[in-house]
This record gives structure tokens, C-alpha cells and sequence, in this order.
């Protein structure tokens, strides 16, 4: 038995020396040492031998494993390391070749021109007050000197949740949050946001659209203070050479009340058809804050007097990039964004 072992240690080494691959090399392990093998088959005729030799063709036997063993994972490993190289010479990245590029991009137009009026606002010495979107009816029209029944709640058709709450039809709200809010002090927010109204969406029209109104109360505010702060306000955002007019016109919260014109940003004034010839283009509302509306918030009209405006930051963006309808800030078209990651 002890010659067999030898023999078969002598058969497999030379076999296994003239394995050419992993599947050939795995087949020769099954044949020699497998359950079946011929290792195994050998080992089993131990019972027959005598109680002093089976330790010798035992230790013989492991011998013969062992020395197998050992060329099989030899050969294992230079498979798989000769495996290792040539995946890498055919998966080769060559990493000085230029990458793809990303493509950047940008600020949606609508928070560009939000955060320039904020901008503009803020270095002016305002601060920004927020409020919810979700308003009661006392704070969205009664306070604003707008009490139940009264005609001008038809200018803004309203999302009503309950009888008493409804979504927001402006920011004016949060005017009247911060008048409560401050016990009487001076006061001077703008109050951005987005908005809600019953609206059709049309070209220049939207059912949500975004809004920023400004606040100032204290003592001795004048109507001159308001255009002043409104010249400079436009000429930040159209250019040094923009004028302003206001026009006598009527709102609730606010008396005397106006509409305010830019000189048309395309024509500078002349006449074209954006303007309809006129020279001018209509950008906001403003006004003397009413009487009414300063008892509303805790402050005594007598002792103090304040002006308030309020703009569409769509209706900014319409005149400062000379876009033609509104719906092109909602619907995602990148052409239409990718326009603005040069500005």
C-alpha cells in the first residue's frame, strides 16, 4: 500500500505540473482527492492492515495529501493572479483622458429676482418678516380694513379651507403680524412669499404666484419718503436711468393709495409696443397705510403714520428679462432656464 501511495504522489504531480487552467486544475483535484478520489479509494484498504503498520501508511497517506494540496494551491494562485493581470490590462482606464463635463446649473429665475429685491430691500435697512400661508380671514381681510361684505372683497376671488380660513391672497397678512407683534415700535419689513388667488393661468396670470409687500411706520413718514424709497428701489433693479411716476388709484389698507410706473425697460421711455406707446410699464401698488389699519395693529394714526407697497416678483421678472408670459417659469422647460446660468 505504501508503494501505491508513492505511485499515485508521483502520477498527480506530474499531472498537475501540465494543468493549463482553473477548471482542468479543479478536475484533477476531484480525481485525486475527492470523496471518490484516488487518494481516498487507496486509504479505505487500511482496515485490512495490522495494528502496527496502519500508523505508517496513515502518516504516509497525509504526506501524499499534503504534497498534493500544496501544488494545487500554487497552481491556484498563479491562475488567479495571471487572471488578475490580464483583467487589468484589458480594463486599462486612462486617467489623463478629460472627463465628461457637468453641466451647471443655477438659480430659477423667480428666487434670483426675489433675492435682488430682498437685496435691494435689505440694504435700505429692512428686515424680512414671514408668516403662514394658511391665514385666518381676520388677518387676510378684516384687519386690512376689509370687514366682511364689503364690495372690495371681489377684487380677489380666495381658496377658502373653512368659512374663516382660506389660503393667503397676499403677504399683507404678516404686515399685520409684525404691527402686533412689535407693541407699538417703529416698523420696517418687507415680507416675501408665495400667494394664492382664484386666477385663470394665462400668459400674465396665475393661481399661485409670489409676492413681496414692504412696511414702514413711525413717526413723521410722508408720501415722499415711499417715492424715494421706490425710485431707489427701481433704479437698483432697471438701471440708474429708470424714472418712476405714481398714479392716483384706490385700495383698501392703504389712503391716498397709488399705482406706481417704470419707464419701459425696453424703449427707455420712448414709446414701443411693449409700453402700448406710453414710455411707461406698471410694476406695483403703494400707499399712505390707512388710519383703520394702524388702530388694527396697535398703533394710535394721531401719533404715527406709515406707507406700505406691494409687488409681484413674476411681474419684476416679465420687465427685467423681457419675457412674454408667466408660464414659462413653471413648466421646467430647460431651455427656457438654461438661458439664465450666464446671468
Amino acid at each position: 500500500m505504501k508503494e501505491r501511495l508513492e505511485a499515485l504522489r508521483v502520477e498527480a504531480l506530474q499531472e498537475l505540473q501540465q494543468v493549463g487552467g482553473p477548471q482542468q486544475l479543479n478536475d484533477l483535484r476531484v480525481k485525486y482527492l475527492g470523496k471518490k478520489g484516488a487518494l481516498t479509494e487507496i486509504l479505505r484498504g487500511m482496515g485490512s492492515l495490522s495494528a502496527e503498520e496502519r500508523p505508517v501508511i496513515g502518516q504516509v497517506g497525509n504526506e501524499v495529501r499534503a504534497a498534493i494540496e500544496e501544488v494545487i494551491e500554487a497552481k491556484q494562485a498563479a491562475f488567479q493572479q495571471a487572471e488578475t493581470e490580464n483583467r487589468l490590462r484589458e480594463e486599462t482606464i486612462d486617467v489623463t483622458l478629460p472627463g465628461k463635463k457637468l453641466g451647471a446649473g443655477s438659480i430659477h429665475p423667480l428666487n434670483k429676482v426675489a433675492q435682488e429685491i430682498e437685496d435691494a430691500f435689505i440694504g435700505m435697512g429692512y428686515t424680512i418678516a414671514e408668516g403662514p400661508e394658511v391665514e385666518s380671514d381676520f388677518y387676510n381681510f378684516e384687519a386690512l380694513n376689509l370687514p366682511k361684505n364689503h364690495p372690495a372683497r371681489d377684487m380677489q376671488d380666495s381658496f377658502y379651507v373653512t368659512e374663516d380660513i382660506l389660503m393667503r391672497t397676499h403677504t399683507s397678512p404678516v404686515q399685520v403680524r409684525t404691527m402686533k407683534a412689535t407693541n407699538g415700535k417703529p416698523v420696517k419689513v418687507i415680507c416675501p412669499g408665495k400667494v394664492y388667488r382664484r386666477d385663470d393661468d394665462d400668459a400674465t396670470h396665475s393661481f399661485q404666484f409670489n409676492q413681496i409687500e414692504g412696511l414702514v411706520i413711525g413717526p413723521n413718514i410722508r408720501m415722499s419718503d415711499l417715492k424715494g424709497t421706490l425710485l431707489q428701489f427701481v433704479q437698483q433693479m432697471f438701471g440708474k436711468q429708470a424714472q418712476i411716476r405714481l398714479r392716483p388709484s384706490f385700495f383698501p389698507f392703504t389712503e391716498p393709495s397709488a399705482e406706481v410706473d417704470v419707464t419701459c425697460v425696453q424703449c427707455g421711455g420712448h414709446g414701443c409696443r411693449m409700453c402700448k406707446q406710453t414710455g411707461w410699464l406698471e410694476i406695483l401698488g403703494c400707499g399712505m397705510v390707512h388710519p383703520r389699519v394702524l388702530e388694527m395693529g396697535g398703533y394710535d394714526p394721531n401719533e404715527v403714520s406709515g406707507f406700505a407697497f406691494g409687488m409681484g416678483v413674476e411681474r419684476i421678472a416679465l420687465l427685467k428679462y423681457g419675457i412674454d408670459d408667466i408660464r414659462h417659469f413653471y413648466t421646467n422647460d430647460l431651455r427656457f432656464l438654461s438661458q439664465f446660468v450666464r446671468m
